[in-house]
């Protein structure tokens, strides 16, 4: 009888974790094979040729290049900025800690066209910044100027990306145990020594952890250089955009789809095996002992100073959005906030922004509750997997490490691409979803399960083995051991992927805007949409079509029939 339930309990156990993979299969790995197929082989034929010539156009070996050192010098900036604050958030306790955290976050979070619109109206032409200096100094223009260059891509980078290594350091630091330093200041070394000789190795792992993460979502960005940087500057990704939409040349989009595939895969095994070789047990009560409450004058100079310094860098281009949201043609207004309701305008495809605000409601709804089981699910198989046992534990071992990167893959893969896939292979049955309103959460989702993975997984594997066994020992069955210890201290870690996962899908933008039905925006879509209305038009208008870099770049790289 025990066989027979143990057979049933492994079958059980075998499909549930199958439903992340088939899910990934059908909805990432399926609709990009096909969008990859069709631009290196549109005659059904097999070209690599081309492909391979895209190492050797000059043009896009500039492109590379700039996408590699833009992405190593925004991580190196996102660093040094995120130090001190990781530093004041693991070693020091204070009122209102929790909060700073909570706001540091918020960056991480907004969609690109809104972060853009906010440092527009912060350091722009005639934004806040620059209007104020005008009136102060009596000057024609603002001493201001940097649109459309690469220092404000830089700084839209850090402003991004800064949430990310003050959490993952800060709370690698605070699991670290102040007992060495301490016992080498005791032996005669100063505190600037027993710092960079033991606190700095220790954190390791953590500062390059960060940095990889960091340099992936730089080396992939995309809205930040497409909107902020203007013509001049490209990375891979902006490219895939400019050559599947701008030019219609998806033999290049789908090249460079797959050349960043490899350099992302190759990114995202590094990162996982960092993360993996951080994750530490954690040990309950140690916290509040590392943290000191703020005592000297030194040290509320660095607290205040340092989270000060934090508020103003991510508080000043949301405050200034909100200014000029108020600002109206005569002064304050409400006008703005009043036409949020109107149905007005002569397209045929616009909707009120309300609708808009509820659409991307409903969608991350679905996409967090998809995001959240699955994500859960390939936690749990592949945290069982790295654990060897029995014949096949090596077996399983190797597999975990080959998957956990690949079901990180959507963080990095375009979503230009992505929503390309969706329409050119889910168009038949029986998957014929192209114009189905669920694709869109499916989207959403497929995004948020690596954040879901992310959260859960360093938790499951900080999770001490012996209080599984202990509780087994003690008679506990699968089910009440995962109820009353795994999902207590997986409860923290799972809410925190499923806020992520939401504001992840309020804010997607890039496949969206290819598989969204007209009818039903969401509020990233509709903002473009706006920004393409009379009085916008300049800012998106020539682009790519002044680009003289495109002029005969197909006759240039590509064999003839390419």
């Amino acid at each position: 009888m025990r066989s027979k339930r143990l057979t049933g309990r492994t079958v059980v156990y075998g499909l549930l974790l199958v439903i992340p993979v088939a899910f990934f299969a059908l909805f990432f790995f399926y609709p990009l094979a096909s969008i990859l197929w069709l631009g290196l082989a549109p005659d059904g034929v097999p070209d690599v040729v081309g492909w391979l010539q895209l190492t050797v156009s000059p043009y896009f070996r500039n492109v590379l290049w700039f996408t590699i050192w833009q992405a190593a010098l925004s991580t190196l900036l996102t660093l040094l900025l995120a130090f001190p604050g990781a530093y004041v958030l693991a070693r020091y306790r204070f009122r209102g800690k929790s909060l700073v955290r909570a706001i540091a976050t918020v960056p991480f979070v907004l969609p690109t066209v809104v972060v853009a619109t906010a440092f527009t109206a912060l350091i722009g032409p005639r934004g806040l910044i620059n209007s104020w200096l005008q009136d102060l100094l009596g000057l024609s223009s603002g001493p201001i100027q940097l649109s459309q260059t690469v220092w404000l891509i830089l700084i839209a980078h850090v402003f991004y990306n800064y949430s990310i290594a003050l959490r993952l350091i800060s709370t690698y630091w605070q699991n670290l145990s102040p007992a060495l330093p301490e016992a080498a200041q005791m032996l005669g070394a100063s505190r600037r020594q027993a710092f960079r000789h033991i606190t700095l190795p220790a954190l390791r792992p953590a500062l390059l952890s960060s940095a990889a993460l960091v340099f992936i979502y730089c080396f992939t960005s995309f809205g930040v250089i497409l909107i902020l940087g203007g013509p001049r500057f490209a990375t891979i990704e902006v490219e895939i955009y400019r050559q599947a939409l701008n030019l219609f040349n998806l033999p290049v989009a789908a090249g460079l789809s797959l050349w960043q595939i490899i350099f992302t895969f190759i990114l995202m095994w590094f990162y996982t095996r960092l993360q993996a070789s951080s994750s530490r047990p954690t040990r309950i009560g140690r916290r509040e002992a590392i943290e000191r409450p703020i005592q000297t004058l030194t040290d509320r100079i660095l607290v205040y100073g340092v989270v000060g310094a934090m508020m103003l860098f991510i508080g000043a281009p949301l405050v200034a959005l909100a200014s000029r949201s108020l600002r109206g043609p005569d002064g304050l207004s409400l006008i703005y906030y009043r036409e949020l309701f109107n149905r007005t305008g002569d397209s045929l495809f616009f909707v009120p922004p309300m609708e808009a605000v509820f659409n991307s409601l409903s969608f991350a709804l679905v996409a967090m509750t998809l995001a959240v089981i699955l994500g859960l699910l390939s936690a749990q198989m592949l945290f069982n997997w790295e654990r060897p046992s029995g014949r096949n534990g090596d077996v399983r071992t190797v597999a975990a490490r080959v998957l956990d990167p690949l079901l990180m893959l959507p963080l990095a893969t375009s979503a230009v691409t992505l929503g390309l896939g969706y329409i050119i292979a889910l168009d038949k049955p029986p998957l014929n979803l192209r114009s189905s309103i669920i694709l869109v959460p499916i989207a959403h989702a497929l995004v948020a399960i690596p954040f879901v993975l992310r959260s859960v997984l360093p938790a499951l594997r900080n999770i001490r083995p012996s209080w599984h066994e202990a509780a087994t020992t003690l008679g506990a069955g699968d089910w009440q051991v995962w109820r009353e210890i795994t999902w207590p201290l997986l409860r923290s870690a799972i809410l925190v992927g499923a806020v992520f996962a939401f504001t992840i899908s309020m804010g997607e933008f890039g496949a969206t805007v290819f598989i969204a039905r007209p009818q039903t925006p969401t509020m990233p879509v509709a903002i473009f949409r706006f920004l393409g209305q009379p009085g916008g038009a300049e800012l998106w208008a020539g682009g790519c079509h002044e680009y003289p870099a495109y002029a005969g770049l197909r006759g240039r790289i590509y064999p003839a029939g390419y």
